[in-house]
Protein backbone atom coordinates (compact mmCIF):
# COMPACT_ATOMS: atom_id res chain seq x y z
CA UNK A 1 0.00 0.00 0.00
CA UNK A 2 2.87 2.64 0.96
CA UNK A 3 4.38 2.50 -2.81
CA UNK A 4 0.61 3.32 -4.43
CA UNK A 5 0.04 5.96 -1.63
CA UNK A 6 3.81 7.28 -2.83
CA UNK A 7 2.52 7.18 -6.75
CA UNK A 8 -0.46 8.76 -5.08
CA UNK A 9 1.97 11.80 -4.00
CA UNK A 10 3.82 11.85 -6.87
CA UNK A 11 0.96 12.56 -9.35
CA UNK A 12 -0.24 15.20 -6.64
CA UNK A 13 2.93 16.63 -7.09
CA UNK A 14 3.22 17.20 -10.66
CA UNK A 15 -0.10 18.58 -10.61
CA UNK A 16 0.62 20.99 -8.11
CA UNK A 17 3.76 22.00 -9.86
CA UNK A 18 1.38 22.47 -13.15
CA UNK A 19 -0.85 24.59 -11.72
CA UNK A 20 1.93 26.45 -9.96
CA UNK A 21 3.38 27.38 -13.23
CA UNK A 22 -0.24 28.38 -14.57
CA UNK A 23 -0.57 30.75 -11.11
CA UNK A 24 3.05 32.50 -11.96
CA UNK A 25 2.19 32.85 -15.29
CA UNK A 26 -1.36 34.55 -14.64
CA UNK A 27 0.13 36.33 -11.06
CA UNK A 28 -2.90 34.53 -9.02
CA UNK A 29 -2.94 31.75 -6.88
CA UNK A 30 -6.32 31.53 -5.55
CA UNK A 31 -7.47 28.68 -8.20
CA UNK A 32 -6.10 26.56 -5.57
CA UNK A 33 -8.78 26.62 -3.64
CA UNK A 34 -11.02 24.63 -6.74
CA UNK A 35 -8.32 22.36 -6.88
CA UNK A 36 -8.27 21.64 -2.86
CA UNK A 37 -12.12 19.24 -3.59
CA UNK A 38 -10.56 18.62 -7.55
CA UNK A 39 -7.53 17.10 -6.35
CA UNK A 40 -9.00 14.85 -3.48
CA UNK A 41 -11.39 13.18 -6.24
CA UNK A 42 -8.49 12.61 -8.13
CA UNK A 43 -6.63 11.08 -5.93
CA UNK A 44 -9.54 8.94 -5.13
CA UNK A 45 -9.87 7.68 -8.61
CA UNK A 46 -6.25 7.24 -9.01
CA UNK A 47 -6.42 4.66 -6.09
CA UNK A 48 -9.39 3.01 -7.24
CA UNK A 49 -7.78 2.14 -10.54
CA UNK A 50 -4.64 0.94 -9.18
CA UNK A 51 -6.27 -1.37 -6.44
CA UNK A 52 -3.98 -4.95 -6.44
CA UNK A 53 -6.65 -6.60 -7.75
CA UNK A 54 -9.16 -5.26 -8.80
CA UNK A 55 -11.75 -2.17 -6.73
CA UNK A 56 -14.33 -4.43 -4.04
CA UNK A 57 -17.37 -2.53 -3.89
CA UNK A 58 -16.75 -0.80 -0.61
CA UNK A 59 -13.64 0.58 -2.42
CA UNK A 60 -16.27 1.62 -5.28
CA UNK A 61 -18.81 3.40 -2.80
CA UNK A 62 -15.52 5.35 -1.24
CA UNK A 63 -14.24 6.30 -4.49
CA UNK A 64 -17.84 7.64 -5.66
CA UNK A 65 -18.40 9.26 -2.30
CA UNK A 66 -15.08 11.20 -2.89
CA UNK A 67 -15.12 12.31 -6.49
CA UNK A 68 -18.39 13.32 -6.22
CA UNK A 69 -17.79 15.67 -2.82
CA UNK A 70 -14.65 16.99 -4.49
CA UNK A 71 -15.29 17.43 -8.24
CA UNK A 72 -18.50 19.52 -6.93
CA UNK A 73 -16.76 21.77 -4.41
CA UNK A 74 -14.10 22.21 -7.52
CA UNK A 75 -16.18 23.44 -10.67
CA UNK A 76 -18.27 25.43 -7.92
CA UNK A 77 -15.00 27.13 -6.54
CA UNK A 78 -13.46 27.46 -10.19
CA UNK A 79 -16.56 29.40 -10.75
CA UNK A 80 -16.36 31.34 -7.85
CA UNK A 81 -12.92 32.37 -9.12
CA UNK A 82 -13.68 32.94 -12.35
CA UNK A 83 -16.52 35.35 -11.51
CA UNK A 84 -14.89 37.11 -8.66
CA UNK A 85 -11.36 37.34 -9.15
CA UNK A 86 -8.37 36.74 -7.03
CA UNK A 87 -9.22 35.73 -3.39
CA UNK A 88 -7.97 38.45 -1.02
CA UNK A 89 -6.68 36.05 1.71
CA UNK A 90 -3.79 34.93 -0.78
CA UNK A 91 -3.54 38.84 -2.36
CA UNK A 92 -2.08 39.69 1.69
CA UNK A 93 -0.52 36.41 2.09
CA UNK A 94 1.95 36.90 -1.30
CA UNK A 95 1.83 40.76 -0.88
CA UNK A 96 5.39 41.43 0.38
CA UNK A 97 6.87 38.56 -2.18
CA UNK A 98 5.27 39.88 -4.95
CA UNK A 99 6.70 43.52 -4.12
CA UNK A 100 10.19 42.35 -3.64
CA UNK A 101 10.35 39.93 -6.85
CA UNK A 102 9.85 36.84 -5.28
CA UNK A 103 5.96 35.63 -5.94
CA UNK A 104 7.03 32.57 -7.53
CA UNK A 105 8.87 31.06 -4.73
CA UNK A 106 6.45 32.39 -2.08
CA UNK A 107 3.31 31.17 -4.34
CA UNK A 108 5.68 27.38 -4.55
CA UNK A 109 6.29 27.47 -0.64
CA UNK A 110 3.80 29.23 0.92
CA UNK A 111 0.39 27.96 -0.94
CA UNK A 112 0.89 24.84 -3.54
CA UNK A 113 3.42 22.44 -1.85
CA UNK A 114 1.69 23.67 2.11
CA UNK A 115 -1.87 22.77 0.42
CA UNK A 116 -0.26 19.59 -1.13
CA UNK A 117 0.76 18.10 2.06
CA UNK A 118 -2.70 18.97 3.53
CA UNK A 119 -4.65 18.24 0.54
CA UNK A 120 -3.10 14.37 0.47
CA UNK A 121 -3.47 14.22 4.50
CA UNK A 122 -6.97 15.57 4.52
CA UNK A 123 -7.44 12.95 1.66
CA UNK A 124 -5.94 10.38 3.40
CA UNK A 125 -9.26 7.96 4.71
CA UNK A 126 -10.51 7.85 1.05
CA UNK A 127 -6.80 6.70 -0.44
CA UNK A 128 -6.23 4.27 2.25
CA UNK A 129 -9.74 2.78 2.33
CA UNK A 130 -9.63 2.27 -1.00
CA UNK A 131 -6.49 0.35 -1.57
CA UNK A 132 -7.63 -1.22 1.96
CA UNK A 133 -10.79 -2.63 0.84
CA UNK A 134 -10.47 -6.50 0.96
CA UNK A 135 -12.18 -8.16 -2.08
CA UNK A 136 -15.21 -9.07 -2.74
CA UNK A 137 -16.59 -8.00 0.47
CA UNK A 138 -20.44 -7.23 1.52
CA UNK A 139 -21.09 -3.65 2.42
CA UNK A 140 -20.88 -3.36 6.44
CA UNK A 141 -22.79 -1.03 8.90
CA UNK A 142 -20.05 1.10 9.59
CA UNK A 143 -19.73 1.85 5.70
CA UNK A 144 -23.90 2.20 5.84
CA UNK A 145 -23.57 4.51 8.18
CA UNK A 146 -20.30 6.74 7.13
CA UNK A 147 -23.01 7.00 3.75
CA UNK A 148 -26.08 8.03 5.57
CA UNK A 149 -23.68 11.19 7.51
CA UNK A 150 -21.74 11.44 4.20
CA UNK A 151 -25.42 11.91 2.35
CA UNK A 152 -25.96 14.80 5.28
CA UNK A 153 -23.41 16.52 4.47
CA UNK A 154 -23.40 16.62 0.52
CA UNK A 155 -27.34 17.69 1.46
CA UNK A 156 -26.14 20.70 3.42
CA UNK A 157 -23.11 21.88 1.60
CA UNK A 158 -24.16 21.58 -1.91
CA UNK A 159 -28.07 23.34 -0.85
CA UNK A 160 -26.19 26.13 1.34
CA UNK A 161 -24.11 26.74 -1.50
CA UNK A 162 -26.32 26.73 -4.05
CA UNK A 163 -28.76 29.19 -1.90
CA UNK A 164 -26.19 31.53 -0.67
CA UNK A 165 -24.98 31.53 -4.36
CA UNK A 166 -28.67 33.02 -4.85
CA UNK A 167 -28.89 35.24 -1.85
CA UNK A 168 -25.73 36.90 -3.34
CA UNK A 169 -27.13 37.07 -7.23
CA UNK A 170 -29.96 39.80 -5.98
CA UNK A 171 -28.67 42.96 -5.36
CA UNK A 172 -31.68 44.15 -3.12
CA UNK A 173 -29.24 41.40 -0.49
CA UNK A 174 -26.68 44.17 -0.78
CA UNK A 175 -25.68 44.93 3.07
CA UNK A 176 -28.02 42.11 3.96
CA UNK A 177 -27.46 38.44 6.01
CA UNK A 178 -28.34 35.47 4.77
CA UNK A 179 -30.83 33.84 7.35
CA UNK A 180 -33.16 31.83 5.67
CA UNK A 181 -33.15 27.94 4.66
CA UNK A 182 -30.44 26.44 6.02
CA UNK A 183 -28.79 29.31 7.22
CA UNK A 184 -31.41 29.88 9.60
CA UNK A 185 -30.10 26.42 11.64
CA UNK A 186 -26.06 27.22 11.17
CA UNK A 187 -24.13 30.29 10.04
CA UNK A 188 -22.12 27.80 7.85
CA UNK A 189 -24.10 24.91 6.56
CA UNK A 190 -21.65 24.32 3.71
CA UNK A 191 -18.67 24.05 5.93
CA UNK A 192 -20.26 21.83 8.29
CA UNK A 193 -21.46 19.58 4.95
CA UNK A 194 -17.92 19.43 4.82
CA UNK A 195 -17.16 18.03 8.32
CA UNK A 196 -20.29 15.48 8.10
CA UNK A 197 -19.21 14.69 4.71
CA UNK A 198 -15.65 13.69 5.64
CA UNK A 199 -16.24 12.28 8.82
CA UNK A 200 -18.84 9.91 6.93
CA UNK A 201 -16.08 8.98 4.81
CA UNK A 202 -13.23 8.13 7.50
CA UNK A 203 -16.20 5.71 8.90
CA UNK A 204 -16.27 3.81 5.28
CA UNK A 205 -12.65 3.59 6.25
CA UNK A 206 -13.53 1.92 9.37
CA UNK A 207 -15.63 -0.37 7.52
CA UNK A 208 -11.88 -1.47 5.99
CA UNK A 209 -10.54 -2.25 9.28
CA UNK A 210 -10.16 0.09 12.72
CA UNK A 211 -6.25 0.39 12.15
CA UNK A 212 -6.55 1.73 9.07
CA UNK A 213 -9.73 3.87 10.40
CA UNK A 214 -7.02 4.81 13.16
CA UNK A 215 -3.92 5.55 11.02
CA UNK A 216 -6.16 8.08 9.23
CA UNK A 217 -7.90 9.62 11.60
CA UNK A 218 -5.67 12.87 11.44
CA UNK A 219 -7.58 13.38 7.76
CA UNK A 220 -10.93 14.77 9.53
CA UNK A 221 -9.63 15.65 12.57
CA UNK A 222 -7.33 18.62 11.12
CA UNK A 223 -9.94 19.06 8.49
CA UNK A 224 -12.83 19.78 11.73
CA UNK A 225 -10.21 22.08 13.26
CA UNK A 226 -9.79 24.41 9.73
CA UNK A 227 -13.33 24.77 9.48
CA UNK A 228 -14.07 25.75 12.70
CA UNK A 229 -10.81 27.41 14.36
CA UNK A 230 -8.66 28.18 11.44
CA UNK A 231 -9.46 29.18 8.28
CA UNK A 232 -12.84 28.12 7.73
CA UNK A 233 -15.93 29.78 10.22
CA UNK A 234 -13.23 31.63 12.16
CA UNK A 235 -11.53 33.27 9.82
CA UNK A 236 -14.59 34.28 7.38
CA UNK A 237 -16.34 35.70 10.77
CA UNK A 238 -13.50 38.19 11.62
CA UNK A 239 -14.95 39.61 7.86
CA UNK A 240 -18.19 39.96 8.49
CA UNK A 241 -17.88 41.26 12.24
CA UNK A 242 -16.45 44.57 9.97
CA UNK A 243 -18.46 44.43 7.81
CA UNK A 244 -21.82 43.20 8.66
CA UNK A 245 -21.77 45.18 12.22
CA UNK A 246 -24.96 45.07 14.35
CA UNK A 247 -26.89 42.72 11.34
CA UNK A 248 -24.11 40.25 11.96
CA UNK A 249 -24.07 40.67 15.48
CA UNK A 250 -28.15 39.96 16.00
CA UNK A 251 -27.86 36.88 13.23
CA UNK A 252 -24.70 35.44 15.77
CA UNK A 253 -26.65 35.55 19.02
CA UNK A 254 -29.88 33.51 17.01
CA UNK A 255 -28.17 31.35 15.38
CA UNK A 256 -25.75 27.82 15.90
CA UNK A 257 -22.15 28.61 14.72
CA UNK A 258 -21.40 25.44 13.45
CA UNK A 259 -23.78 22.39 14.50
CA UNK A 260 -27.02 22.68 13.14
CA UNK A 261 -30.19 23.82 15.68
CA UNK A 262 -33.45 25.47 16.12
CA UNK A 263 -32.43 28.88 16.14
CA UNK A 264 -32.91 31.35 19.03
CA UNK A 265 -35.49 33.76 20.03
Amino acid sequence: MFELLALNAAILLAMVLILWAISVKIGDVSFIDAFWGAGMGILAVASWLHVPGGPSELATLIMAMTAAWGFRLGIHLLRRWRREGEDKRYTLILKKARAEGRFASAALTKVWLLQAVLLFLVSSPAQVGILASPHPTPFPPLAWAGFALWCVGVFFEWVGDWQLARFKSDPANHGKVLDTGLWRYTRHPNYFGDFAAWWGIWLACAAAGWEYAAATIIGPLFLSFTLTKWSGAALLEKGLNKSKGDKYADYKRRTSAFFPMPPRS
